[in-house]
């Protein structure tokens, strides 16, 4: 039983999620360490998967990078809204397989049974393709309860056939995916372990993603991977990281950090709230007049504490980074005024605009 401080718990959360001083080398680190790369279109600053990988690496982050080990070098693959390191791959693979279904998606497939042939037929003749490529042959339409999807039922199937490891994204030209079969995305003579072997193997990944977590907390998927802990302060029965205990004495020192609010730091909200103190509400779906910090406010982290948040966007024309507020949860000192303008600054720099609004 590993017993911990509060600020040794955080030191180890912080420096899972690479957030620490000790910035990691690429984009493949990063995934790797990570385990996800959470993929959004919302860009009021950057599209997340971007804005992600540079509160990890700093200005040496380029876009092109994750394209390319994407698409080219294929040391990453897109699956369920994320970008992964393709070592996990053998272990989502029997799972991808073996996927239990809801009733209502089950009866969609069967309805369908002609349209899902239909596209694997055309992506092995004329693959990859684009959505917009596929005819949509359905004979049957999904409910949209989420509003996410049109009539088109190509987009839904498409992402079913992926979640079944049928279809994968090959590539994207621009926002939109390319598809094209599994066979010919994923690398071949993958291992074959079991599903209770994945899952024990996934849920080792999450922990070491974190560091530390809730036991079997549905937040995390840790299950009762790594060791048990305790933390000062909290009732919780805690999974720990041994690697990460271990490294505790090896402390890099804390920095500056602006996280994109789909970052997997803040994903986990009990625990957010449990070690750092820090309540998290996306106001992107709250009317204007209900909004405190704005429509997609940035966490701000400062060594191990979220301190505030920051409410900017790109303006209309894309060519300055507006500032409307830096919201200070505590007040700052000087030196964390400085870090933080400073973080800011350098977001301002690595997209290429000046940044507008900000105190000096």
């Amino acid at each position: 039983m590993h017993r911990l401080s509060r600020d040794e718990a955080r030191r180890i959360a912080v420096r899972a999620q690479l957030l620490d001083a000790d910035r990691p080398g690429d984009v493949v680190e990063v995934a790797e360490q990570l385990g996800a790369i959470k993929i959004d279109p919302t860009a009021v600053i950057a599209p997340s998967e971007h804005s992600i990988c540079w509160s990890r690496l700093g200005w040496v982050y380029e876009p092109g990078h994750l394209t390319k080990a994407v698409e080219v070098d294929r040391q990453l693959f897109e699956y369920d809204g994320h970008f992964r390191p393709t070592s996990v791959l053998p272990f989502l693979w029997p799972l991808m397989r073996t996927r239990r279904l809801r009733a209502s998606t089950r009866d969609y497939l069967d309805a369908n049974a002609a349209f899902r042939a239909d596209i694997l037929k055309r992506l092995g003749r004329d693959g990859p393709l684009l959505a917009a490529d596929i005819p949509d042959t359905s004979a049957v339409q999904a409910r949209d309860e989420s509003g996410w999807y049109g009539a088109n039922q190509v987009p839904r199937m498409l992402e079913l056939l992926a979640y079944l490891g049928q279809v994968a994204v090959s590539g994207r030209v621009g926002r939109q995916r390319v598809w094209d079969l599994a066979e010919r995305v994923y690398p071949a003579g993958l291992a074959e372990p079991s599903v209770d072997e994945a899952e024990s193997a996934l849920a080792e990944r999450r922990l070491q993603a974190l560091g530390i977590a809730r036991e079997k907390s549905s937040w995390s998927g840790v299950a009762t991977a790594g060791e048990p802990a305790t933390v000062a302060g909290s009732t919780w029965r805690w999974r720990v990281d041994p690697a990460a205990v271990a490294a505790l004495d090896d402390d890099p020192g804390g920095r500056a950090a602006v996280l994109n609010p789909y970052d997997r730091m803040l994903f986990d909200r009990p625990r957010l709230t449990e070690l750092f103190d820090f309540t998290f509400v996306l106001e992107q779906f709250k009317p204007k007049s209900q909004r405190v910090y704005g429509y997609f406010a940035h966490p701000i982290l400062v060594g191990d504490r979220f301190i505030g948040l920051l409410d900017a966007a790109l303006d209309k024309k894309k060519e300055n980074l507006v500032v409307g507020a830096v919201h200070e949860l505590v007040p700052f000192d000087d030196d964390e005024r400085e870090m933080v303008h400073a973080e800011i600054r350098e977001l301002g720099e690595w997209i290429g605009v000046p940044v507008r609004g900000l105190d000096a």
